[in-house]
């Protein structure tokens, strides 16, 4: 799991390249001694929108993320759906361009439009060259895709119905059912229950009116995060994060607060039925937040337990002692909410029960004894001297700058981000997961029984 730790979220919209973009983008790598060389400038405009820019001259590029409070946990179960078809449909046709004109127009200036979106976030990427032509040209069709989507009415009826084949597809995988009960079953009623696609039937009943209401209610400047790197001063990012958020629509409320996340007592093992060769498992209940005091000690703990590869506990324990596995692995996503605590592993249906006994085996003597004081030394090794390696491109440092911005993390989470991995101890590891891990809660889904 990457050291920022949330979803990876899959880019969803790209634009065709130009040659002159092409050139640059393998090469897009930060000067300087590395992650300490990230200074990041921080403010909030007039309408609300906070900022976060990092001044980088090296190459003539410009990369600029715009997020928002409005990912599926913004969905209500009857239009579940509503937020990720929202922000898809945002770049087919606005202030009077069509799709073709957006991804044309972008094409001719070598600029590329990409898409996020998770439980949390939603948003939009651009990349550009940052000649004054080029970048204000991009710049452009970037603020009308956010501040005037048209949301056409037969794009609407055609993305709608490649929604939904992928949902029916998507119910034929045991990885998908897998995730699907799981995420059912550890958050209940909780939005992050939710889907980020939605289901068949509510995709199928979205509206055009509904996209509308939903843009409407949640794609204000208010609730913007901008994030900013690149070929630019701190006077241009200050104009273009006003032109790109200052006609937003007007918050009429405040964001609401997601509701707790319970922790349940007692968790539950879900079996279900699928043709497939092998078992598809995943166990895990709701683990930490977004800033949570514990994140360093969970996170180094967890690289040991199961999101070092290779060297992680449970690895050695599936597929080296016993060869049960060929892939197990475990990680913490936190969100705003408690995000889950995941293990996962497949293998033969034969030898489901053995290796999921080891697996609990495993997991519970790490919570009671923590780890050895030679793994602790490794894994804080292997995370701090592979660290440099997650800020060598602009585009890395985007990732963590709309982290930082939309959690409000510190200014210097990544200049501290070594130091705290450093100063972990086995204590905090086994406290932390003591606290936060508990083996009678985790719910289990077996898929291909």
């Amino acid at each position: 799991m990457a050291a920022n730790a949330y979803w990876k979220r899959p880019a969803t919209k790209f634009s065709r390249f130009s040659a002159r973009l092409i050139i640059f983008v393998g090469f897009c790598v930060l000067g300087g001694p590395g992650y300490a060389a990230v200074k990041i400038q921080h403010w909030t405009t007039e309408k609300g929108a906070r900022v976060y820019f990092v001044e980088n001259h090296d190459l003539p590029l410009l990369d600029v993320n715009v997020e928002f409070s409005a990912g599926s946990s913004r969905d209500q179960p009857a239009k579940s759906g509503l937020a990720n078809l929202t922000r898809h449909m945002l770049a087919s046709g606005a202030g009077g361009l069509s799709e073709d004109d957006i991804s044309k127009r972008l094409a001719d200036v070598g600029a590329q439009l990409s898409g996020s979106f998770d439980m949390d976030r939603s948003g939009l990427t651009l990349r550009t060259l940052s000649h004054p032509r080029e970048r204000d040209e991009a710049l452009g069709i970037l603020a009308k895709i956010l501040q005037s989507p048209d949301f056409p009415a037969e794009i609407l009826t055609r993305e709608k119905a490649r929604i939904i084949a992928g949902l029916k597809e998507a119910e034929t995988q045991p990885d998908s059912i897998a995730q699907k009960a799981f995420y059912k079953e550890i958050y209940g009623a909780h939005p992050y229950a939710l889907q980020t696609a939605g289901e068949i039937n509510t995709v199928e009943q979205l509206t055009r009116a509904d996209l509308q209401a939903f843009y409407a209610r949640h794609f204000n400047a208010q609730h913007a995060v901008v994030a900013i790197i690149g070929d630019i001063t701190r006077g241009q990012a200050e104009g273009i994060a006003k032109n790109l958020t200052d006609n937003l629509p007007v918050a009429s409320t405040a964001v609401e607060a997601l509701p707790e996340i319970k922790i349940k007592s007692q968790g539950k093992l879900i079996k279900i039925a699928h043709p497939a060769t092998q078992s598809h498992v995943l166990m895990g209940m709701p683990g930490l937040r977004r800033g949570d005091p514990d994140y360093f000690p969970l996170y180094v703990g967890n690289y040991i337990l199961g999101g070092g590869g290779f060297v992680s506990r449970l690895i050695e324990e599936v597929r080296q002692q016993k060869g049960l596995a060929y892939s197990v692995y475990s990680y913490f996503s936190p969100m705003r909410q408690e995000g889950p605590f995941v293990i996962g592993l497949q293998t033969q249906k034969s030898q489901t029960d053995e290796a999921l006994a080891i697996v609990q085996t495993t997991l519970r003597k790490f919570i009671t004894q923590g780890p050895s004081a030679q793994e602790l030394k490794e894994a804080k090794q292997n995370l701090i001297g592979g660290f440099a390696l997650r800020l060598d491109s602009n585009k890395k440092i985007l990732e963590y700058l709309a982290v930082i911005g939309f959690y409000q993390l510190p200014l210097t989470y990544l200049d501290d981000f070594t130091g705290k991995i450093e100063n972990v101890t086995s204590a905090q590891i086994k406290n932390a997961f003591g606290k936060r891990i508990k083996p009678e809660s985790l719910d289990t889904v077996i898929v291909g029984l």
